[in-house]
């Protein structure tokens, strides 16, 4: 990192910063192109590890490349505002990169991923209404377990 004073290397605030964020941001291999999108998230963090989980449906674009290629990458970021002036001008900001596998879940971690989804968009999960909700065949829960997470900011 070129700007080492900015790094964060604590884990427990790069998870902060994740618990903040209302989107990530993956990156998938595509044939020409990266492909990227942002996802509502869930995440977890059990230890030094830490794990994404988004929903989607069953059958699409994200659920081609990823049978093609599990390796992603995912980003997130807290927008703080610009300050100084002229040349001076920069960016208040809080922001994390990850790397890591994504893999569908399926039975109890399914469940698990969506429970973590819903408590991160400030909703109170119901295991018996997801367990019996009559979309639950139609959707999709993967789950990122991230290898490397750097995180990076500048704050006033």
């Amino acid at each position: 990192m070129r700007r080492s004073e900015r790094e964060i290397t604590d884990k427990n605030e790069i998870f902060e910063i994740l618990s903040q964020c209302q989107v990530i941001r993956l990156a998938l291999f595509d044939k020409e192109y990266p492909y990227i999108v942002p996802l509502s998230f869930g995440l977890e963090q059990k230890g030094e590890s830490v794990s994404i989980f988004f929903h989607c449906a069953n059958e699409g674009k994200k659920a081609d490349l990823l049978k093609e290629n599990d390796g992603v990458c995912i980003e997130a970021d807290l927008f703080g505002g610009y300050f100084g002036e002229g040349m001076n001008l920069t960016t208040a900001y809080k922001s994390v990169i990850g790397f890591g596998n994504c893999k569908k879940c399926e039975g109890e971690e399914k469940l698990r991923g969506l429970e973590l989804l819903l408590c991160h968009c400030g909703r109170e999960p119901d295991r018996a209404m997801l367990s019996k909700c009559a979309a639950l065949e139609k959707t999709a829960v993967y789950k990122i377990t991230l290898d490397e997470l750097t995180g990076k900011k500048n704050i006033l």
